[in-house]
């Protein structure tokens, strides 16, 4: 009897090349600081040229400096701000990938919402998705392809005491990026969302300070996710080794939804 794996005809690929970003470009919102600054070094590490992008310039003029990209002042929140970062890009090359990390909650009982609130959170936590797949999206396909990856959380998969409106900004998110994986599939573009659990973020820290033990000890892997292990998700989704992978939501919470996904969100609301 023959050896069936002998025939198999599949080449095998050099799977660490498949990392590589050499010569891509990419854009990455709210770079300044935070999953932002890492997920630009990440990029930059295996390759890539980085457009930073903030709001703030010393920010972007910041991680510029460190990985040796180029930054840029512009409010991703507006369709002029997601024009120029996009003139900006052609003017350097051909754009390939866009990584938004742009995003922030403020904790609030349901009931003490207001109109102004409601515009606020939809705002810095889904307008510039809309903005930046929809724009973004538009350019990569008439490029050939390329690859967006959006920042969600799982605060968008269940509840979200306290911070409800966000939640439902970050599921619009997921939702988001499963549609515009459907639309421009056929243009080679793909499009994921990451889902992160409690992020040691500086504001974050800030918040919960010494009642970090509480959250580690929701993770079954027994901690809470740093920027760095976010930014290793953006990463491999940015990569040829997710070639294949699209309209996905991929949760980066060391375990802690796979449980209880409430405590996560009872605890922070606390």
């Amino acid at each position: 009897m023959s050896d069936i794996w002998s025939t198999d005809p599949e080449s095998v690929p050099d799977y660490a090349n498949l990392l590589r970003l050499d010569g891509k470009l990419f854009v990455v919102a709210g770079a300044g600081q935070g999953i932002g600054r890492q997920s630009a070094h990440a990029l930059a590490a295996l390759g890539a040229q980085v457009i930073c992008v903030d709001r703030e310039a010393a920010a972007a003029d910041s991680i510029a400096a460190e990985i040796k990209g180029v930054p840029l002042v512009a409010d991703v929140t507006q369709r002029a701000g997601v024009q120029s970062i996009l003139a900006l890009a052609a003017s350097l090359g051909t754009l390939y990938g866009i990584v938004d990390i742009v995003g922030a909650s403020t904790v609030m009982d349901l009931v003490d919402g207001s109109d102004d609130y409601w515009d606020q959170e939809m705002s810095v936590n889904a307008k510039h998705a809309y903005l930046l797949t929809s724009m973004g999206g538009k350019a990569l396909a008439a490029n050939g392809g390329g690859v967006i990856t959006i920042i969600a959380s799982v605060s968008g998969m269940f509840a979200a005491e306290r911070h409800a409106v966000y939640g439902m900004a970050k599921a619009g998110v997921i939702s988001l990026g499963k549609s515009a994986a459907s639309e421009f599939g056929s243009a080679g573009v793909r499009v994921n969302t990451v889902s992160p659990g409690i992020v040691w973020t500086t504001r974050i820290a800030t918040r919960i300070g010494e009642r970090r033990a509480e959250f580690d000890e929701i993770a079954p892997l027994g901690s809470v996710a740093f920027p760095r292990d976010i930014a290793s998700a953006v990463l491999f989704l940015s990569s040829e080794l997710a070639r294949d992978i699209t309209g996905q939501n991929l949760v980066v919470d060391g375990g802690s939804t796979i449980t209880s996904p409430l405590n996560a969100s009872k605890l922070l609301s606390s």
